[in-house]
């Protein structure tokens, strides 16, 4: 398979950036369905999964449409500590 990236920047060149960012709120709309659906007694973790997928991916080439890969990271090393902080106290 090819490499992860240039699959994604493929897609995005194919598409569009708007049409893309237009999906990030598509797919994340349709994992919150999935979500609701558990809470109301439906076993679909296994649909549950295939959106987290979708959203990941999504959400990867909105990283790269706005650049803000080194950012995202940034903010996530933060916030887990920041986490690891409030779990130890």
């Amino acid at each position: 398979m090819m490499h992860e990236m240039s699959l994604l920047q493929r897609a995005i060149a194919k598409w569009g950036e708007d049409a893309q960012m237009k999906m990030v709120l598509e797919e994340m709309s349709e994992l919150q369905k999935e979500i609701c659906k558990l809470w109301r007694g439906k076993d679909n973790r296994d649909a549950i999964a295939e959106e987290v997928a979708d959203v990941e991916i999504m959400l990867d080439q909105l990283e790269l449409m706005l650049d803000i890969q080194y950012q995202v990271e940034q903010y996530r090393q933060k916030k887990l500590r920041r986490l690891q902080k409030r779990l130890e106290d």
